[in-house]
C-alpha cells in the first residue's frame, strides 16, 4: 500500500480512533492490498464529538447507547431515566472513549 494514502487516511480520521491504536491501524493499512484498502476506507465511523453532544442532550433516553449498538443499556437508560441521571453523567465522561473503541473494533474487523 502506498505510504502517502495511508498517511492521508490517518490524518483525516485520527480523531475516530484511540490514540494508542493509531500505530496498529497504520501498520495494518500499510500491509493491505489496494482493493482491500478501498473497502476499509468505506467503513462507517462514528464521530466522538457528535456522540458527546447526543449524550448530553438525549443521553437520559439512551439514544447514545442505541447509536453505539449497546441495546441493553439503551433500554435500561430509557426505562429508568438514565438510572435517575447517574448513568447519564457517567456516559458523559466515557462516551467519546467508547465511540473510538467501537470505531477501532469496526475497522479491525476489516483489516
Amino acid at each position: 500500500m502506498d505510504q502517502q494514502k495511508v498517511d492521508m487516511y490517518l490524518i483525516a480520521n485520527q480523531k475516530y480512533f484511540p490514540p494508542d491504536k493509531i500505530m496498529y491501524v497504520k501498520e495494518k493499512l500499510q500491509s493491505l492490498p489496494d482493493d482491500k484498502f478501498l473497502m476499509v476506507t468505506s467503513v462507517d465511523l462514528k464521530d466522538p464529538t457528535t456522540m458527546i453532544i447526543i449524550s448530553i442532550f438525549l443521553g437520559v433516553f439512551g439514544v447514545d447507547r442505541f447509536m453505539l449498538g449497546d441495546i441493553g443499556m439503551g433500554v435500561l437508560k430509557l426505562l429508568t431515566g438514565g438510572l435517575c441521571g447517574i448513568l447519564t453523567i457517567i456516559d458523559w465522561c466515557t462516551i467519546m472513549k467508547k465511540t473510538r473503541e467501537l470505531n477501532f473494533t469496526n475497522i479491525a474487523l476489516h483489516l
